[in-house]
């Protein structure tokens, strides 16, 4: 279950610190800092570079808090404040051109491949390096479905693509980590998503 969903904030608590109430801010800061954190570690590689993320996504959350409607759970609506900036971080130049640099470097890749939470086994391990070779955004796609439970329409709205884009990656990036972590010869490699716009929050 996402831990999305076990934020429980009362509405005259979002009300107030969607005022400016900086106690109420506080509330709201402490219940979601965990489950945003732990989602941008798997999407976002270097923890440096996720805590960059981390600090836009909460000043973004408190900042935007004034538009959250309640049409959706608050936990709802936090964790596609947080997959946007997730989002905006990978389809950045910078991160492009980072990419390619990696894969000029494989020995650099390697000390990237350090799991938000350390594994407690080797067949953990052994997932978290598999998922770490995917393309950013297909790895992306693969948590946002596999992890968070968001469908397929969900995940095609995030990307401004079609329901076939969602589920034709997830399908190949399953067959790749099948290939990986059962030793077989690994399927041809995933083309990274096409740059779109973030979708528009609820």
């Amino acid at each position: 279950m996402s831990r999305f969903l076990l934020i429980t904030l009362t509405e005259d608590c979002l009300r107030r610190a969607a005022a400016g109430d900086r106690g109420a801010q506080c509330v709201v800061y402490e219940q979601s800092a965990a489950p945003v954190f732990a989602l941008i570690r798997r999407l976002v590689r270097g923890r440096a570079a996720a805590e960059d993320v981390f600090q836009d996504c909460m000043m973004g959350l408190l900042r935007q808090l004034p538009q959250f409607r309640g049409a959706v759970p608050f936990g709802a609506w936090a964790r596609q404040v947080a997959l946007r900036h997730c989002l905006m971080h990978l389809r950045s130049p910078w991160q492009r051109a980072r990419r390619a640099l990696d894969a000029l470097l494989p020995g650099e890749v390697e000390s990237l491949l350090q799991p938000a939470i350390e594994p407690a086994s080797p067949e953990l391990i052994d997932l978290e390096r598999a998922l770490a070779r995917l393309p950013p955004m297909v790895r992306a796609i693969v948590w946002m479905h596999d992890a968070e439970g968001l469908s397929h329409e969900e995940i095609a709205a995030h990307f401004g693509r079609s329901i076939s884009f969602s589920k034709s990656r997830l399908s190949r990036a399953h067959a790749l980590l099948r290939a990986q972590l059962g030793g077989q010869h690994a399927a041809p490699a995933l083309p990274d998503a096409p740059a779109a716009a973030p979708r528009a929050m609820p």
